[in-house]
């Protein structure tokens, strides 16, 4: 009965998946009955992870295991029944692939550059529609419209920042053009979505088998391979940040098993993904850090060389200003902390919160057992920079599986809610109700004998932190 309902349960997941992706239309400046919708789908689609996963954890454990990894495949394969429904960026990553398998480097021209014209696609470039007036309108959901300065010329594309180059470091750009080397440019949306499905299944096998030997238990590997986070973000979006996960998880092993000179070249990798992986280098530094330093800073100037020859220093492409744009160089976008500081003063505020965090997680992580570390840099660091695209929030989750610490969720949930609700009321009640979710959780779970065993651990970093702080 235990096994039936939670098959019943992950069956239900699936079907709502492909109802959520075939029937919620692209999300764009949504309101009313669509808004109510997608945000419905969605706390639907988070009952049910919720639901099916209490339900697994009285089922048998081989059986348990047989179902974690059917419904990792069953919801991940239905999270491609459709394309992106809340985001364009794969759009870019095809871009990138396509103007690299042509022998240009991606930072080298923006995609509304005429000068790239030949390698353009109808779906990533479809024609524009003339108006009644004899004006050139740019029409469907994600069609973005781009104007030259010069010219005046219109040009219809699905890519987002059409007039910008790309914002993405090379680990990323090889790999965009890894996929479209072997699809070519026609086939749209489904080539990054099939990569992130095969890295989210290898993320979820990779769990079951670091609990198992760990003496966890791997029904946990489950809140990565059902969540809706991983479903939506690294499979129907595709977002790259998935890579980023895998090569951060890897590091992270490598470290743990005392390899880290490999840990340091899979975090130079990482980094090299997107750059906010640099956040996961607090918790592998306890012993011989400068093994890892030294790795993830060669790997990651060497993956730059051959954009760095060919590009020089336009290879920062859109980084600096997108920093500018989301608004972290002026302290706008520290949603929480905004709501109390000015914006120069919430960044001063930020900076010491996460240096303080980080010299915590590097001084109190046991190099043998760095989960609880990791989970609580990235955590930190989501909850204070409060971003608005909730896939950052992907790099957590593995972490979350690897400790038990359920409660993490209510970080990527928050950031759900604010991209779906984009309020800064609504932005910031969800950032405070997941720290303070996640603080009460943490003291219910220390104990009345909390202060003691803070207090010894303190003064004994290394000794068992587990019976400790994730009893």
């Amino acid at each position: 009965m235990r096994i039936a309902v939670t098959a019943l349960l992950l069956a239900v997941t699936t079907v709502v998946t492909v109802i959520s992706i075939t029937t919620q239309p692209y999300y764009e400046n949504k309101s009313g009955d669509e808004l109510r919708f997608i945000v419905g789908i969605t706390a639907l689609l988070w009952l049910l992870f919720t639901l099916s996963f209490l339900a697994l954890r009285r089922v048998p454990l081989k059986a348990a295991v047989v179902l974690v990894i059917a419904g990792s495949v069953a919801i991940g394969g239905a999270s491609m029944a459709g394309p992106p429904n809340t985001s364009t960026d794969s759009a870019r990553y095809a871009w990138d692939g396509i103007v690299q398998n042509a022998g240009i480097s991606p930072y080298a021209y923006v995609p509304a550059d005429p000068a790239l014209e030949h390698l353009r696609t109808d779906w990533l470039f479809p024609a524009a529609t003339i108006d009644a007036d004899g004006d050139p309108r740019c029409v469907g959901e994600r069609v973005m419209r781009a104007v030259d300065a010069d010219t005046g010329e219109v040009t219809c594309t699905t890519i987002n920042r059409p007039t910008v180059p790309t914002i993405y470091p090379p680990t990323s750009e090889l790999l965009f053009a890894g996929v479209r080397f072997v699809t070519g440019p026609e086939p749209q949306y489904w080539p990054m979505q099939l990569v992130g499905l095969l890295m989210s299944l290898g993320i979820t096998g990779v769990l079951l088998r670091a609990l198992h030997t760990r003496g966890k238990d791997p029904r946990w590997a489950a809140l990565w391979g059902w969540s809706p986070l991983a479903a939506t973000e690294a499979v129907t979006n595709s977002h790259i940040d998935v890579l980023s996960a895998v090569l951060v998880l890897a590091a992270t092993f490598a470290v743990a098993a005392g390899h880290r000179w490999r840990g340091g070249i899979a975090l130079g990798a990482a980094i090299a993904v997107k750059l906010v992986p640099v956040i996961a280098a607090p918790a592998l530094l306890r012993r011989q850090p400068y093994k890892v330093i030294v790795a993830s800073i060669a790997t990651f100037l060497l993956l730059y060389v051959p954009y760095v020859l060919t590009t020089g220093i336009a290879v920062l492409g859109y980084l600096p200003g997108y920093i500018s744009e989301e608004g972290y160089s002026s302290g706008d976008r520290f949603v929480l902390l905004s709501a109390f500081l000015p914006g120069v003063a919430a960044t001063v505020l930020a900076i010491v919160i996460l240096g303080v965090t980080a010299g915590l997680v590097w001084w109190k992580t046991p190099p043998t057992s760095p989960w609880l570390g990791q989970l609580v840099m990235i955590g930190v660091t989501l909850l204070v920079v409060a971003p608005r695209y909730p896939w950052y929030g992907l790099m957590l989750v593995p972490f979350i599986a690897m400790t038990g610490r359920w409660e993490w969720f209510a970080v990527p949930l928050a950031l759900t809610a604010r991209l779906l609700i984009p309020t800064t009321e609504v932005a910031q009640v969800a950032i405070a109700v997941a720290v303070a979710i996640v603080v009460a959780a943490s003291v219910h779970r220390a104990g009345p004998g909390a202060l003691p065993r803070l207090g010894r651990w303190l003064r004994h970093p290394l000794r068992a932190p587990e019976a400790i702080s994730m009893r």
